[in-house]
């Protein structure tokens, strides 16, 4: 098997060195995917909890607000366009930048226009307008996600893929916090339209990091242009959409379909939780200022160290443990905030919940993208890992639609031990992926 990341005595070496030679950390590929990780991580919660924060504020039925987490879907169905930025170049940019970068600069100019013009829309008013120009950014984002994912695999030799993991993780985390907690103190002290207007300038740090970067060596098949007439087009769907899905189940066989499954479970519990988070916390009465310091900006450094302990137990642990300890996680931090809804807007109790799922996603985040990594082989980068994670998020977004409608039966304390009984599904399927990764792992 061609992975893109094996976790091995040479991860261990370069992870050890970088505790004692700080500029291993500095060096441009790291930086570059941090700043990208940054750009890949903002429009994601200005499309999820923020948003439904926004809509919360603007009476909007939550039953109503839970459905906009199907805004998600864009992620979910990505694999379907993923062969297109994987083999082909943007026109006119795709000759001076190359495929991924192209791929990256219209994506992330097209989430910052779409997310100033969201801006100006009141969604008590245009709510329908205000749904499109939100699809619009999700799928922009996906496409951006899609070239990046591409991006970090292959700059760098698979020995350097858990630390460019780790900083990708890093850039997405802090860019989580920003879009936040950072949004709701824009909302707070302004309105959440002139929060809308400064997320879509953040987007330039993104923008610039591309032009700035470097383009990765062709490891792919053969690059071609949008606009060359001579494609064969069916060469190029063999090539670029059938292949990446045939070299898959081929090397894992029957297996494959289980780790689809497992996949398409790991989240649920998070997903269905995460898109009623805001509301959550703004209906139990915790005021905005509250909510972005302590669940957004104290929680960013929770989750920075929830990502760096993930790095540390994979090397020392082995991640198939990690896979199944991080399952075990996603599914218990539910009980928390069930705790919470018993005891209201109690600083201390937000604090300690806070704590709990902010370390879980940061834990569990490096192993699911150390995890899935793995299952990729190098010819075919974008494509598989576009697969593998829309199959990541597809589910738990299609149940986190409903989610405001199982609130509005069972009230917020049955609906937050509905979303931990979710979680139990993915705990007994990592025995399996873990055993199955182990199997793999040994036969190499």
């Amino acid at each position: 098997m061609i992975g893109a990341f094996r976790l091995n005595s040479e991860n261990s070496k370069i992870f050890f060195l970088s505790k004692i030679d700080w500029k291993f950390y500095f060096q441009e590929k790291i930086l570059t995917i941090f700043f990208l990780g940054f750009s890949a991580g903002l429009p994601f919660p200005l499309v999820y909890s923020t948003l439904t924060g926004w809509l919360e504020e603007s009476d909007i039925e939550r039953s109503t607000i839970s459905t906009f987490a199907w805004l998600g879907f864009a992620y979910s169905f990505k694999f379907i366009w993923s062969p297109l930025v994987d083999s082909l170049k943007v026109p006119f940019l795709g000759g001076y930048l190359g495929r991924r970068r192209s791929w990256l600069l219209v994506s992330q100019i097209g989430i910052a226009i779409s997310l100033f013009y969201l801006s100006n829309i009141d969604p008590r008013n245009a709510l329908t307008a205000f749904t499109f120009v939100a699809i619009a950014i999700a799928l922009l984002s996906a496409t951006q996600d899609i070239a990046l994912d591409a991006y970090r695999i292959e700059i760098a030799k698979i020995e350097m893929q858990g630390v460019l993991a780790a900083s990708y993780q890093y850039g997405y985390r802090v860019a989580i916090a920003f879009g936040t907690a950072g949004a709701f103190l824009f909302a707070e002290y302004s309105s959440w339209s002139t929060s809308y207007k400064m997320m879509a300038l953040f987007m330039l740090i993104g923008i610039l990091t591309t032009i700035y970067c470097k383009e990765p060596p062709s490891i792919n098949c053969e690059t071609k242009s949008l606009n060359q007439n001579q494609i064969n087009g069916k060469e190029w769907i063999i090539s670029a959409v059938v292949q990446p899905f045939v070299d898959f189940f081929d090397r894992y066989g029957r297996s494959a379909i289980m780790i689809l499954i497992f996949i398409s479970f790991f989240r649920v519990s998070d997903y269905v939780l995460g898109i009623l988070a805001s509301p959550f916390l703004l209906d139990i009465g915790f005021s905005k200022t509250e909510i972005a310091s302590i669940a957004k900006f104290y929680g960013l450094w929770v989750s920075l160290l929830g990502t760096a302990i993930g790095a540390v137990a994979i090397l020392k642990l082995g991640l198939s443990r990690c896979i199944i300890m991080a399952t075990i996680l996603i599914a218990s931090t539910n009980l928390f905030f069930a705790i919470l809804a018993l005891v209201g807007p109690n600083i201390g109790m937000l604090t300690i919940t806070i704590s709990a799922d902010n370390f879980t996603m940061g834990f569990a985040g490096t192993v699911f993208i150390a995890y899935l990594s793995s299952l990729t082989n190098l010819k075919f980068t974008a494509t598989q890992y576009a697969l593998f994670s829309s199959v990541s998020t597809f589910f738990g977004k299609f149940l986190a639609g409903f989610s405001g409608n199982i609130q509005e039966i069972s009230g917020w304390l049955g609906f937050f031990i509905y979303a931990g009984i979710l979680g139990l599904p993915a705990i007994f399927l990592s025995f399996f992926a873990a055993k199955q990764y182990d199997k793999i792992k040994h036969e190499e």
